[in-house]
């Protein structure tokens, strides 16, 4: 039987509820571990498939959790585990399997709906197009490895918005499919609460209309047909 274990990395569940959001769209069992209160799956309970989530925290400050949740992914990998990491998670993959030249901070945050490129089929995330989604970060990765590394798209302001660890079952995103517009805003508006960088940006973004066509539900139908 088919179980997802998702790894929780948000920082304030008031304003951002990764676990909440991804549920929303997953059709398996789901159990959550949060980090940030010193939990981690134990992946002796046969789980099959991980997530692991985005995060307020930046990947270029290496946050107590990051060594015991690396060792997690690679021991997921290990297993033969499907993995999928999102925003903060897309980014700690990289760090995990490549090491801290894979990631920086971006030269230019994406707050808001962004169009994304999709350049090749793909398992999960679909067919070659064009995608409206939600970001929000400030880090990005960079330079990845071609060789081990399969980049899947871009955008504008990013150059790897997903890639496949090549051969595996391992994928990492770094927009945010997963969260609807009212969350969005939900998210938005705490930022702008505990005073994040980009204040105009935030705002402006608040004012827009939102720009989403539902990629979520390709990603999620095809991970858990892994």
């Amino acid at each position: 039987m088919k179980k997802i274990a998702i790894v929780d990395n948000s920082l304030w569940p008031d304003i951002y509820n990764p676990v909440e959001h991804w549920s929303a769209w997953l059709d398996l069992p789901v159990e959550a571990f949060r980090v940030a209160d010193g939990y981690l799956p134990d992946l002796e309970n046969d789980y099959t498939h991980l997530i692991i989530t985005g995060s307020e925290a930046s990947i270029v400050d290496f946050h107590p959790w990051v060594q015991p949740e690396t060792e997690l992914i690679r021991e997921a990998l290990d297993r033969g585990l499907a993995i999928l990491g999102s925003c903060y998670g897309h980014q700690l993959l990289a760090l995990s399997l490549g090491g801290p030249e894979y990631v920086r901070r971006a030269e230019r945050p994406e707050i808001g709906w962004i169009e994304i490129e999709i350049l090749k089929n793909d398992l999960l995330i679909g067919e070659k197009g064009n995608h409206f989604v939600f970001s929000s970060h400030y880090d990005e990765i960079i330079d990845l490895d071609e060789s081990t590394f399969e980049v899947l798209a871009r955008s504008r302001d990013c150059q790897i918005q997903a890639f496949r660890l090549k051969g595996e079952r391992l994928w990492g995103i770094q927009a945010h499919p997963e969260i609807n517009p009212d969350s969005a805003r939900q998210l938005l508006q705490g930022m702008l609460d505990k005073g994040f960088p980009g204040a105009d940006l935030i705002s402006k973004t608040l004012r827009q209309q939102a720009k989403d066509d539902g990629w979520i539900k390709t990603i999620c139908q095809n991970f858990v047909d892994l």
